[in-house]
Protein backbone atom coordinates (compact mmCIF):
# COMPACT_ATOMS: atom_id res chain seq x y z
CA UNK A 1 0.00 0.00 0.00
CA UNK A 2 1.34 3.43 -0.93
CA UNK A 3 1.84 5.73 2.00
CA UNK A 4 2.07 9.51 1.66
CA UNK A 5 5.28 11.09 2.97
CA UNK A 6 5.34 11.18 6.77
CA UNK A 7 5.47 14.43 8.68
CA UNK A 8 9.02 13.54 9.74
CA UNK A 9 10.11 13.21 6.11
CA UNK A 10 8.56 16.57 5.27
CA UNK A 11 10.17 18.27 8.26
CA UNK A 12 13.56 16.75 7.47
CA UNK A 13 13.33 18.07 3.91
CA UNK A 14 12.42 21.57 5.04
CA UNK A 15 15.09 21.51 7.73
CA UNK A 16 17.76 20.63 5.18
CA UNK A 17 16.91 23.90 3.42
CA UNK A 18 16.27 26.10 6.45
CA UNK A 19 18.92 24.89 8.94
CA UNK A 20 21.06 22.09 7.44
CA UNK A 21 23.30 21.97 10.50
CA UNK A 22 20.40 20.61 12.59
CA UNK A 23 19.49 17.69 10.31
CA UNK A 24 21.75 15.14 12.00
CA UNK A 25 20.52 16.07 15.50
CA UNK A 26 16.89 16.03 14.31
CA UNK A 27 17.38 12.52 12.94
CA UNK A 28 18.97 11.39 16.19
CA UNK A 29 16.13 12.89 18.27
CA UNK A 30 13.31 11.43 16.19
CA UNK A 31 13.06 7.95 17.83
CA UNK A 32 12.83 9.48 21.32
CA UNK A 33 10.28 12.04 20.16
CA UNK A 34 8.14 9.30 18.61
CA UNK A 35 8.31 7.33 21.86
CA UNK A 36 7.24 10.43 23.81
CA UNK A 37 4.20 10.95 21.56
CA UNK A 38 3.40 7.22 21.47
CA UNK A 39 3.45 7.18 25.29
CA UNK A 40 0.90 10.00 25.38
CA UNK A 41 -1.23 8.28 22.75
CA UNK A 42 -1.13 4.95 24.58
CA UNK A 43 -2.34 6.70 27.74
CA UNK A 44 -5.35 7.94 25.78
CA UNK A 45 -6.03 4.53 24.24
CA UNK A 46 -5.80 2.86 27.64
CA UNK A 47 -8.11 5.25 29.53
CA UNK A 48 -10.35 7.34 27.27
CA UNK A 49 -13.89 6.22 26.27
CA UNK A 50 -13.07 5.88 22.57
CA UNK A 51 -16.05 4.42 20.71
CA UNK A 52 -14.01 2.01 18.58
CA UNK A 53 -12.49 0.25 21.61
CA UNK A 54 -14.74 -2.56 22.86
CA UNK A 55 -12.85 -3.57 25.98
CA UNK A 56 -9.59 -3.56 27.91
CA UNK A 57 -7.88 -6.44 29.68
CA UNK A 58 -4.80 -6.39 31.88
CA UNK A 59 -2.49 -9.35 32.26
CA UNK A 60 0.46 -8.59 34.51
CA UNK A 61 2.46 -5.79 32.96
CA UNK A 62 0.54 -5.89 29.67
CA UNK A 63 -2.73 -4.31 28.55
CA UNK A 64 -4.75 -5.65 25.63
CA UNK A 65 -7.32 -3.43 23.92
CA UNK A 66 -10.05 -5.25 22.00
CA UNK A 67 -11.21 -3.19 19.03
CA UNK A 68 -14.74 -3.26 17.66
CA UNK A 69 -13.51 -4.83 14.40
CA UNK A 70 -11.85 -7.75 16.21
CA UNK A 71 -8.28 -6.54 16.12
CA UNK A 72 -6.17 -6.27 19.27
CA UNK A 73 -3.77 -3.60 20.46
CA UNK A 74 -1.17 -4.67 23.02
CA UNK A 75 1.18 -2.52 25.07
CA UNK A 76 2.61 -2.00 28.55
CA UNK A 77 0.37 -1.39 31.53
CA UNK A 78 -0.12 2.38 31.51
CA UNK A 79 0.59 4.66 34.43
CA UNK A 80 -1.59 7.63 33.42
CA UNK A 81 0.48 10.02 35.56
CA UNK A 82 3.89 9.02 34.24
CA UNK A 83 5.70 11.61 32.16
CA UNK A 84 8.77 9.87 30.73
CA UNK A 85 8.70 8.05 27.38
CA UNK A 86 8.16 4.47 28.51
CA UNK A 87 6.14 3.10 25.55
CA UNK A 88 8.61 2.58 22.71
CA UNK A 89 6.45 -0.02 20.91
CA UNK A 90 2.86 -1.24 20.79
CA UNK A 91 1.46 -4.10 18.72
CA UNK A 92 -1.59 -4.15 16.47
CA UNK A 93 -2.26 -7.87 16.24
CA UNK A 94 1.23 -9.17 15.34
CA UNK A 95 2.66 -5.97 13.83
CA UNK A 96 4.91 -3.75 15.98
CA UNK A 97 4.65 0.06 15.82
CA UNK A 98 7.09 2.62 17.16
CA UNK A 99 5.62 5.50 15.13
CA UNK A 100 2.30 6.96 16.42
CA UNK A 101 1.42 8.40 13.01
CA UNK A 102 1.84 5.03 11.31
CA UNK A 103 -0.13 3.30 14.07
CA UNK A 104 -3.11 5.63 13.74
CA UNK A 105 -2.93 5.37 9.94
CA UNK A 106 -3.24 1.59 10.10
CA UNK A 107 -5.92 1.71 12.79
CA UNK A 108 -8.00 3.71 10.29
CA UNK A 109 -10.67 4.55 12.86
CA UNK A 110 -13.48 7.02 12.08
CA UNK A 111 -12.80 10.78 12.16
CA UNK A 112 -9.08 10.37 12.89
CA UNK A 113 -7.41 11.46 9.64
CA UNK A 114 -6.60 14.98 10.86
CA UNK A 115 -5.52 13.74 14.26
CA UNK A 116 -3.25 11.16 12.61
CA UNK A 117 -1.38 13.87 10.73
CA UNK A 118 -1.16 15.91 13.94
CA UNK A 119 0.55 12.97 15.65
CA UNK A 120 3.18 12.95 12.92
CA UNK A 121 3.65 16.70 13.22
CA UNK A 122 3.81 16.39 17.00
CA UNK A 123 6.64 13.84 16.90
CA UNK A 124 8.55 15.66 14.16
CA UNK A 125 8.18 19.07 15.81
CA UNK A 126 9.22 17.60 19.16
CA UNK A 127 12.35 16.15 17.56
CA UNK A 128 13.04 19.57 16.03
CA UNK A 129 12.51 21.27 19.39
CA UNK A 130 14.90 18.88 21.13
CA UNK A 131 17.46 19.17 18.33
CA UNK A 132 17.63 22.93 18.80
CA UNK A 133 18.51 22.79 22.51
CA UNK A 134 21.99 23.26 24.01
CA UNK A 135 23.80 19.96 24.25
CA UNK A 136 23.72 18.04 27.53
CA UNK A 137 25.92 19.65 30.12
CA UNK A 138 26.00 23.01 28.32
CA UNK A 139 23.69 24.57 30.90
CA UNK A 140 23.53 23.88 34.61
CA UNK A 141 20.08 23.94 36.20
CA UNK A 142 21.16 25.58 39.43
CA UNK A 143 19.52 28.51 41.25
CA UNK A 144 22.56 30.65 40.42
CA UNK A 145 21.91 29.95 36.73
CA UNK A 146 18.16 30.48 36.76
CA UNK A 147 16.81 32.79 34.04
CA UNK A 148 16.16 36.40 34.96
CA UNK A 149 13.39 36.84 32.38
CA UNK A 150 9.88 35.52 31.72
CA UNK A 151 10.84 34.01 28.41
CA UNK A 152 13.98 32.38 29.79
CA UNK A 153 11.88 30.06 31.92
CA UNK A 154 9.29 29.41 29.25
CA UNK A 155 11.77 28.41 26.55
CA UNK A 156 12.93 25.58 28.83
CA UNK A 157 9.60 23.74 28.37
CA UNK A 158 10.76 21.89 25.28
CA UNK A 159 8.33 18.95 25.16
CA UNK A 160 5.06 20.85 25.47
CA UNK A 161 1.97 19.34 27.11
CA UNK A 162 2.96 16.40 29.33
CA UNK A 163 -0.06 14.24 28.43
CA UNK A 164 -1.44 15.45 25.08
CA UNK A 165 -0.44 13.32 22.05
CA UNK A 166 -0.39 16.56 20.07
CA UNK A 167 2.10 18.04 22.56
CA UNK A 168 4.12 19.71 19.80
CA UNK A 169 1.71 19.60 16.85
CA UNK A 170 2.15 22.72 14.72
CA UNK A 171 0.74 21.63 11.37
CA UNK A 172 0.19 25.18 10.15
CA UNK A 173 3.84 26.14 10.64
CA UNK A 174 6.73 25.53 8.30
CA UNK A 175 10.06 24.49 9.79
CA UNK A 176 11.39 28.00 9.25
CA UNK A 177 8.35 29.40 11.12
CA UNK A 178 8.78 26.98 14.01
CA UNK A 179 12.39 28.07 14.39
CA UNK A 180 11.36 31.72 14.13
CA UNK A 181 8.39 31.63 16.51
CA UNK A 182 8.68 28.60 18.83
CA UNK A 183 9.68 29.70 22.36
CA UNK A 184 11.91 26.67 22.88
CA UNK A 185 14.13 27.92 20.05
CA UNK A 186 14.68 31.25 21.81
CA UNK A 187 13.77 33.63 18.95
CA UNK A 188 13.02 37.33 19.02
CA UNK A 189 9.73 38.03 17.24
CA UNK A 190 8.89 41.35 15.65
CA UNK A 191 5.30 42.20 16.51
CA UNK A 192 3.38 44.38 14.11
CA UNK A 193 0.42 46.74 14.43
CA UNK A 194 -2.70 46.83 12.30
CA UNK A 195 -4.49 50.22 12.35
CA UNK A 196 -8.27 49.95 12.70
CA UNK A 197 -10.75 52.81 12.87
CA UNK A 198 -11.81 53.26 16.49
CA UNK A 199 -15.45 53.14 15.44
CA UNK A 200 -14.84 49.61 14.08
CA UNK A 201 -13.14 48.36 17.27
CA UNK A 202 -14.29 47.05 20.61
CA UNK A 203 -11.85 48.18 23.30
CA UNK A 204 -11.94 47.06 26.94
CA UNK A 205 -9.87 48.37 29.80
CA UNK A 206 -7.20 51.03 29.46
CA UNK A 207 -5.80 50.75 25.95
CA UNK A 208 -2.40 52.50 26.02
CA UNK A 209 -1.71 55.76 24.23
CA UNK A 210 1.20 54.06 22.43
CA UNK A 211 -1.39 51.90 20.64
CA UNK A 212 -3.61 54.74 19.45
CA UNK A 213 -3.12 56.94 16.43
CA UNK A 214 -5.73 59.69 16.41
CA UNK A 215 -9.03 58.06 15.50
CA UNK A 216 -7.39 54.68 14.97
CA UNK A 217 -6.69 51.81 17.34
CA UNK A 218 -3.42 49.98 16.71
CA UNK A 219 -3.91 46.25 17.27
CA UNK A 220 -0.76 44.11 17.87
CA UNK A 221 -0.49 41.17 15.49
CA UNK A 222 1.71 38.10 15.33
CA UNK A 223 3.78 37.91 12.11
CA UNK A 224 2.40 34.42 11.34
CA UNK A 225 -1.14 35.79 11.53
CA UNK A 226 -0.20 38.73 9.34
CA UNK A 227 1.35 36.44 6.73
CA UNK A 228 -1.30 33.72 6.61
CA UNK A 229 -4.64 35.21 7.68
CA UNK A 230 -4.79 38.99 7.56
CA UNK A 231 -4.92 40.90 4.33
CA UNK A 232 -4.17 44.29 5.84
CA UNK A 233 -1.15 46.59 5.92
CA UNK A 234 0.75 46.59 9.18
CA UNK A 235 3.31 48.74 10.92
CA UNK A 236 6.42 47.56 12.73
CA UNK A 237 6.10 47.76 16.51
CA UNK A 238 8.17 46.01 19.18
CA UNK A 239 10.45 43.02 19.47
CA UNK A 240 9.11 40.40 21.86
CA UNK A 241 9.86 36.90 23.14
CA UNK A 242 7.33 34.07 22.71
CA UNK A 243 6.01 32.27 25.77
CA UNK A 244 4.65 28.73 26.08
CA UNK A 245 1.29 29.50 24.43
CA UNK A 246 3.33 30.70 21.39
CA UNK A 247 0.75 33.36 20.58
CA UNK A 248 1.52 35.20 23.85
CA UNK A 249 4.76 37.16 23.87
CA UNK A 250 6.67 39.14 26.48
CA UNK A 251 7.73 42.65 25.54
CA UNK A 252 10.95 43.44 27.44
CA UNK A 253 10.10 45.92 30.17
CA UNK A 254 6.47 45.85 29.12
CA UNK A 255 3.37 43.69 29.13
CA UNK A 256 2.60 40.22 27.91
CA UNK A 257 0.76 40.49 24.58
CA UNK A 258 -1.76 37.77 23.72
CA UNK A 259 -2.30 37.80 19.96
CA UNK A 260 -4.76 36.06 17.69
CA UNK A 261 -3.13 33.08 15.98
CA UNK A 262 -5.59 31.19 13.78
CA UNK A 263 -3.66 27.91 13.70
CA UNK A 264 -4.44 24.65 15.45
CA UNK A 265 -1.90 24.03 18.19
CA UNK A 266 -2.45 20.92 20.35
CA UNK A 267 -6.26 20.95 20.60
CA UNK A 268 -7.40 24.45 19.72
CA UNK A 269 -7.34 27.19 17.15
CA UNK A 270 -5.74 30.15 18.91
CA UNK A 271 -7.87 33.10 17.99
CA UNK A 272 -9.43 35.60 20.43
CA UNK A 273 -13.21 35.77 20.51
CA UNK A 274 -15.06 39.06 20.57
CA UNK A 275 -16.89 37.86 23.69
CA UNK A 276 -13.61 37.27 25.54
CA UNK A 277 -12.47 40.82 24.77
CA UNK A 278 -15.80 42.20 25.97
CA UNK A 279 -15.52 40.24 29.23
CA UNK A 280 -11.81 40.84 29.83
CA UNK A 281 -12.09 43.85 32.17
CA UNK A 282 -14.80 42.25 34.30
CA UNK A 283 -12.84 38.99 34.52
CA UNK A 284 -9.71 40.87 35.50
CA UNK A 285 -11.48 42.74 38.30
CA UNK A 286 -13.00 39.49 39.47
CA UNK A 287 -9.55 37.89 39.54
CA UNK A 288 -8.19 40.71 41.66
CA UNK A 289 -11.03 40.22 44.14
CA UNK A 290 -10.38 36.47 44.26
CA UNK A 291 -6.68 37.03 44.92
CA UNK A 292 -7.50 39.46 47.73
CA UNK A 293 -9.42 36.64 49.47
CA UNK A 294 -6.52 34.16 49.33
CA UNK A 295 -4.66 35.32 52.41
CA UNK A 296 -1.71 36.42 50.29
CA UNK A 297 -1.17 32.98 48.73
CA UNK A 298 -2.49 33.82 45.25
CA UNK A 299 -1.93 36.59 42.74
CA UNK A 300 -3.86 36.91 39.48
CA UNK A 301 -2.24 38.83 36.65
CA UNK A 302 -4.29 41.84 35.62
CA UNK A 303 -5.56 42.44 32.13
CA UNK A 304 -4.40 45.92 31.18
CA UNK A 305 -6.49 46.26 28.04
CA UNK A 306 -8.00 44.33 25.16
CA UNK A 307 -9.11 45.23 21.65
CA UNK A 308 -10.74 43.51 18.70
CA UNK A 309 -11.77 44.59 15.24
CA UNK A 310 -14.97 42.59 15.91
CA UNK A 311 -13.16 39.55 14.53
CA UNK A 312 -11.46 36.65 16.32
CA UNK A 313 -8.69 36.88 13.72
CA UNK A 314 -7.68 40.44 14.64
CA UNK A 315 -7.59 41.03 18.38
CA UNK A 316 -5.11 41.35 21.22
CA UNK A 317 -5.03 41.28 25.01
CA UNK A 318 -2.40 43.05 27.13
CA UNK A 319 -1.59 41.50 30.51
CA UNK A 320 0.89 42.37 33.20
CA UNK A 321 3.88 40.10 33.64
CA UNK A 322 3.76 37.55 36.48
CA UNK A 323 7.17 38.92 37.49
CA UNK A 324 5.29 41.87 38.99
CA UNK A 325 4.57 39.57 41.95
CA UNK A 326 8.15 38.55 42.74
CA UNK A 327 9.93 40.13 45.69
CA UNK A 328 13.68 40.68 45.98
CA UNK A 329 15.56 37.47 45.28
CA UNK A 330 12.38 35.59 44.32
CA UNK A 331 11.64 33.83 41.04
CA UNK A 332 8.30 33.29 39.30
CA UNK A 333 8.39 29.93 37.54
CA UNK A 334 5.67 28.33 35.38
CA UNK A 335 4.77 24.99 36.96
CA UNK A 336 5.51 23.33 33.61
CA UNK A 337 9.12 24.51 33.97
CA UNK A 338 9.69 23.25 37.53
CA UNK A 339 11.48 20.15 36.27
CA UNK A 340 14.16 22.41 34.74
CA UNK A 341 15.00 24.24 37.96
CA UNK A 342 17.40 21.59 39.21
CA UNK A 343 15.50 21.46 42.50
CA UNK A 344 15.38 17.92 43.90
CA UNK A 345 12.05 16.12 43.68
CA UNK A 346 12.23 15.49 47.41
CA UNK A 347 9.10 14.38 49.28
CA UNK A 348 9.31 17.47 51.49
CA UNK A 349 9.53 19.94 48.58
CA UNK A 350 6.80 18.17 46.60
CA UNK A 351 4.51 18.14 49.64
CA UNK A 352 5.11 21.84 50.29
CA UNK A 353 4.24 22.73 46.70
CA UNK A 354 1.18 20.45 46.62
CA UNK A 355 -0.04 21.82 49.95
CA UNK A 356 0.20 25.36 48.61
CA UNK A 357 -1.49 24.54 45.31
CA UNK A 358 -4.32 22.49 46.82
CA UNK A 359 -4.93 25.01 49.61
CA UNK A 360 -5.33 27.81 47.07
CA UNK A 361 -7.30 25.75 44.54
CA UNK A 362 -9.72 24.25 47.05
CA UNK A 363 -10.24 27.59 48.80
CA UNK A 364 -11.10 29.25 45.49
CA UNK A 365 -13.42 26.36 44.64
CA UNK A 366 -15.19 26.66 47.99
CA UNK A 367 -15.76 30.35 47.26
CA UNK A 368 -17.13 29.50 43.83
CA UNK A 369 -14.21 29.68 41.37
CA UNK A 370 -12.74 26.65 39.61
CA UNK A 371 -9.33 27.58 38.21
CA UNK A 372 -7.91 25.80 35.18
CA UNK A 373 -4.63 25.45 37.03
CA UNK A 374 -2.48 23.49 34.59
CA UNK A 375 1.26 23.93 34.23
CA UNK A 376 0.98 26.78 31.75
CA UNK A 377 -1.57 28.96 33.56
CA UNK A 378 -0.18 28.31 37.03
CA UNK A 379 3.13 29.77 38.21
CA UNK A 380 4.84 29.48 41.57
CA UNK A 381 6.86 32.13 43.37
CA UNK A 382 10.06 30.53 44.69
CA UNK A 383 12.38 31.91 47.32
CA UNK A 384 16.05 32.37 46.48
CA UNK A 385 16.59 28.90 47.99
CA UNK A 386 13.77 27.36 45.94
CA UNK A 387 10.99 27.11 48.54
CA UNK A 388 7.44 27.52 47.15
CA UNK A 389 5.94 30.68 48.63
CA UNK A 390 2.91 31.84 46.63
CA UNK A 391 1.07 31.17 43.38
CA UNK A 392 0.44 33.35 40.35
CA UNK A 393 -2.42 32.56 37.98
CA UNK A 394 -2.74 33.99 34.49
CA UNK A 395 -5.43 33.89 31.81
CA UNK A 396 -8.89 33.67 33.37
CA UNK A 397 -10.63 32.90 30.06
CA UNK A 398 -11.40 29.26 30.91
CA UNK A 399 -12.26 29.36 34.61
CA UNK A 400 -15.69 28.23 35.84
CA UNK A 401 -17.69 30.29 38.33
CA UNK A 402 -20.58 29.23 40.55
CA UNK A 403 -23.04 32.06 41.26
CA UNK A 404 -24.63 30.00 44.05
CA UNK A 405 -21.33 29.46 45.85
CA UNK A 406 -20.39 33.11 45.47
CA UNK A 407 -23.74 34.16 46.95
CA UNK A 408 -23.29 31.71 49.82
CA UNK A 409 -20.13 33.58 50.78
CA UNK A 410 -21.63 37.01 50.28
CA UNK A 411 -19.59 37.72 47.15
CA UNK A 412 -21.36 39.82 44.49
CA UNK A 413 -21.92 37.86 41.29
CA UNK A 414 -20.05 39.69 38.53
CA UNK A 415 -21.20 40.15 34.95
CA UNK A 416 -19.42 37.24 33.26
CA UNK A 417 -20.02 35.25 30.07
CA UNK A 418 -22.65 32.53 30.41
CA UNK A 419 -20.18 29.86 29.30
CA UNK A 420 -18.09 30.26 32.47
CA UNK A 421 -21.09 30.10 34.84
CA UNK A 422 -22.21 26.83 36.38
CA UNK A 423 -23.45 25.62 39.75
CA UNK A 424 -22.94 21.96 38.86
CA UNK A 425 -20.43 20.50 41.37
CA UNK A 426 -19.15 17.92 38.89
CA UNK A 427 -18.36 20.58 36.29
CA UNK A 428 -16.57 22.77 38.82
CA UNK A 429 -14.55 19.89 40.22
CA UNK A 430 -13.61 18.57 36.79
CA UNK A 431 -12.19 21.94 35.86
CA UNK A 432 -9.98 22.22 38.96
CA UNK A 433 -9.11 18.59 39.66
CA UNK A 434 -8.41 17.74 36.03
CA UNK A 435 -6.03 20.64 35.55
CA UNK A 436 -4.39 20.86 38.98
CA UNK A 437 -4.20 17.27 40.22
CA UNK A 438 -4.35 15.37 36.93
CA UNK A 439 -2.17 17.98 35.24
CA UNK A 440 0.13 20.27 37.24
CA UNK A 441 0.71 18.08 40.32
CA UNK A 442 0.84 14.82 38.37
CA UNK A 443 3.36 16.15 35.87
CA UNK A 444 5.49 17.67 38.63
CA UNK A 445 5.48 14.35 40.52
CA UNK A 446 6.19 12.41 37.33
CA UNK A 447 4.44 9.11 38.16
CA UNK A 448 1.46 7.58 39.91
CA UNK A 449 3.44 6.31 42.94
CA UNK A 450 5.10 9.70 43.40
CA UNK A 451 1.77 11.54 43.12
CA UNK A 452 0.27 9.09 45.60
CA UNK A 453 2.97 9.88 48.14
CA UNK A 454 2.43 13.61 47.73
CA UNK A 455 -1.35 13.36 48.19
CA UNK A 456 -1.06 11.01 51.18
CA UNK A 457 1.23 13.54 52.87
CA UNK A 458 -0.90 16.59 52.13
CA UNK A 459 -4.58 15.60 52.18
CA UNK A 460 -4.83 15.15 55.99
CA UNK A 461 -3.63 18.76 56.39
CA UNK A 462 -6.36 20.29 54.19
CA UNK A 463 -9.81 21.50 55.34
CA UNK A 464 -12.25 18.60 55.04
CA UNK A 465 -14.70 20.20 52.61
CA UNK A 466 -17.14 18.38 50.34
CA UNK A 467 -14.82 19.12 47.43
CA UNK A 468 -11.87 17.50 49.21
CA UNK A 469 -14.01 14.45 49.99
CA UNK A 470 -14.88 14.20 46.28
CA UNK A 471 -11.20 14.48 45.37
CA UNK A 472 -10.13 11.94 47.96
CA UNK A 473 -12.74 9.36 47.00
CA UNK A 474 -12.16 9.73 43.25
CA UNK A 475 -11.92 8.69 40.51
CA UNK A 476 -9.99 11.61 39.03
CA UNK A 477 -11.55 13.42 36.03
CA UNK A 478 -9.28 14.65 33.22
CA UNK A 479 -9.93 15.89 29.72
CA UNK A 480 -10.26 13.12 27.12
CA UNK A 481 -7.88 14.88 24.75
CA UNK A 482 -7.82 12.25 21.99
CA UNK A 483 -11.58 11.75 22.12
CA UNK A 484 -11.99 15.51 21.72
CA UNK A 485 -9.80 15.49 18.60
CA UNK A 486 -11.69 12.59 17.01
CA UNK A 487 -15.26 13.69 17.80
CA UNK A 488 -16.33 16.15 15.11
CA UNK A 489 -19.55 17.96 15.84
CA UNK A 490 -19.08 17.65 19.61
CA UNK A 491 -17.90 21.06 20.81
CA UNK A 492 -16.40 21.76 24.20
CA UNK A 493 -14.52 19.59 26.63
CA UNK A 494 -15.00 15.83 26.87
CA UNK A 495 -13.88 13.95 29.96
CA UNK A 496 -12.66 10.61 31.17
CA UNK A 497 -11.79 9.24 34.61
CA UNK A 498 -8.40 7.94 35.68
CA UNK A 499 -7.68 5.42 38.43
CA UNK A 500 -7.32 7.38 41.64
CA UNK A 501 -3.65 8.21 42.31
CA UNK A 502 -4.04 7.08 45.94
CA UNK A 503 -4.38 3.49 44.70
CA UNK A 504 -0.64 3.50 43.95
CA UNK A 505 0.05 3.52 47.69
Amino acid sequence: MHRPPSAATEVAGELAAARPGLVARFTAELPGARAAVLTRLWRALAFEPLPWIEGRERAGDTVVLRLMDGRRLTGPAADPYRTDAYVPVVRLDEAAYDDPERLMTDLAVPHAAGFTRELGHSAASLALSRAGQPRAGARENHPDEWPDSDWGWERRVVDGHPYHPGCRARPGFSVAEQLAYGPEHGPVVGLGLVPVAAAECLVAGAWPRELRDGARVLVPVHPWQAAHVLDRPRLAWRDAHPLMPLRTLAVPGGPHVKTALSARLTSSVRDISVASVAASADLSSFGEDLAARSGGLLHVTRTLGAATAHSPDLAAVLRESPREYAGPGEHVVPVAALATTGLPRSPAWSAAFARLALTVGLRALELGVALEAHGQNLLVVLSAAGAPLRLVYRDLADIRVSPARLARHGIPVPHLPDRVLTDEPAALRRKLFGSLVGGALAATAGSGPALCGVLEAVMPQLPDTEDLVALREGPLPVKALTLMRTSPGTPGDLWTELPHPLRYG
